[in-house]
């Protein structure tokens, strides 16, 4: 994995620097206003600075690796092993994919040893230092276990035989080490509700990796990335080359769509001057309705009540001058198939606009709700996704699974009522190490 920074007047420039450095490819992982540096930068405007990302397996992972190494350095805690007793080795065998329940029984750590290991792991840097100390101690001894074996090649004494399979036993020791902290990794992403599919498919490919002297922190390293890239970038709500842009956001009742508008209404509003309308077609609730209204008088921004769809075509002549037109939904359940036909009509009304459609989810649905809901939204159109609630849950297994599950990208995560604060663009570096065990 390649991860480079590129500096430019504007994103585009940027994007050239990093297309004409990595070819294509790439993917863009981050993109930020960052101001210059020098005796001279306050007569300077400030700068785009733009992350990415491109597959190389021959690539050591240099960044992540600078980091964690720069936060183990500040560390100055001294903590034990987090392996020995308590730690059942089964045979060699390949990468677990949702392993049976007896499988799992024989092979993982048991619950008291594993409480004790998850009081060691606060953080990500912590169980970097742990798993990287122990594995420095065991290769620096083969190294030099290695030199003395090398010297007496041609001899055949006793213990020339006993160095070399001293040298053949602390490489075994090695692999098993390798072995539990891909291990515990699949424990935590599983704890943390990544269903077992997937934390098994990316336990499977760092599996593929392991070779003699492969460190445990490339490994580690090769996974974070591998899931930051899966989850991929949002560019979340994007302005039109002309007139409106036109944005829907739809899901099941209770999730919190009205607030989550209110949210971004008002930092496009306020924030970024932007003129903006918003509308909705959620007649069945009138405290919805309200909701909404209370809020476009706040922001003083238009806003009108929807029945049927050639309201809103008329809706978007009125408007034209907006650069956003903001849609509300009903929220019903995703088995009323009559609620879902008719919201898909909404949406077609607005064929002829630049539009966006956003399905907001609670974090705190099951994931078996998620899949169904996600499903039957589909059939009505391709979308992104917002997650709400997080502040209800500690475990974000399922952005994770509802990406896979679902392919669509996360645009932003909102974490309480507050408006229009408690709401952020989606940040996969932050999630990711939260599901490998950092901190919330």
């Amino acid at each position: 994995m390649i991860i480079r920074k590129f500096v430019g007047k504007t994103e585009s420039e940027a994007a050239a620097a990093a297309q004409k450095e990595l070819g294509d490819g790439y993917v863009i992982m981050n993109v930020k206003s960052v101001k210059p540096k020098g005796a001279f930068s306050v007569f300077r405007k400030k700068q785009v600075e733009l992350t990415a990302a491109k597959e190389d397996d021959e690539e050591p992972i240099r960044q992540i690796r600078k980091i964690a190494q720069a936060q183990v350095e500040a560390q100055k805690k001294s903590l034990p092993p987090l392996s020995g007793a308590g730690v059942v080795q089964k045979e060699k065998e390949p990468a677990p994919s949702g392993p049976s329940e007896k499988d799992r029984s024989a092979s993982v750590i048991s619950a008291a040893d594993s409480s004790a290991l998850e009081k060691k792991l606060d953080n990500l840097q912590t169980l970097l230092e742990t798993q990287i100390n122990r594995e420095n101690n065991v290769i620096g001894s083969a190294r030099d276990n290695a030199d003395k074996a090398g010297s007496a090649v041609g001899k055949e004494r006793p213990e020339s035989k006993d160095r070399k399979e001293e040298i053949e036993e602390q490489i075994e020791e090695q692999e098993k080490e390798v072995d539990r902290f891909l291990r515990l990794l699949y424990n935590t992403m599983v704890e943390n509700e990544v269903d077992e599919k997937y934390a098994g498919e990316i336990i499977g490919e760092a599996e593929s990796l392991k070779k003699p002297g492969l460190s445990m922190d490339f490994i580690l390293g090769n996974i974070y990335q591998k899931m930051i890239l899966k989850f991929g970038k949002s560019d979340g709500i994007l302005p039109a080359e002309k007139g409106p842009r036109v944005v829907f956001f739809i899901g099941p009742t209770g999730v919190g769509k009205t607030t989550t508008i209110a949210k971004i209404a008002s930092s496009i509003s306020l924030a970024e001057k932007k003129k903006i309308a918003l509308l909705t077609t959620d007649t069945y609730r009138i405290a919805a309705t309200d909701q909404l209204r209370t809020y476009a008088g706040i922001l003083g921004v238009p806003f009108r009540v929807i029945y049927e769809p050639d309201e809103l075509t008329k809706a978007f002549e009125d408007f034209a001058d907006c650069d956003y037109i903001f849609v509300d939904s009903a929220g019903h359940s995703h088995r009323n198939e009559e609620l879902l036909y008719k919201q898909k009509e909404f949406i077609e009304a607005s064929k002829e606009m630049e539009t966006q459609i956003f399905l907001v989810l609670s974090a705190t649905t099951k994931y078996k709700d998620l899949k169904k809901i996600t499903d039957n939204y589909k059939e009505i159109s391709d979308y992104q996704l917002v997650f709400t609630k997080l502040d209800e849950t500690g475990e974000y297994g399922n952005l994770y699974n509802m990406k896979c599950e679902s392919g669509a990208t996360i645009a932003y995560i909102t974490c309480g009522q507050n408006v229009p604060d408690d709401i952020e663009s989606f940040n996969p570096q932050k999630i990711v190490k939260q599901l490998l065990g950092g901190k919330h």
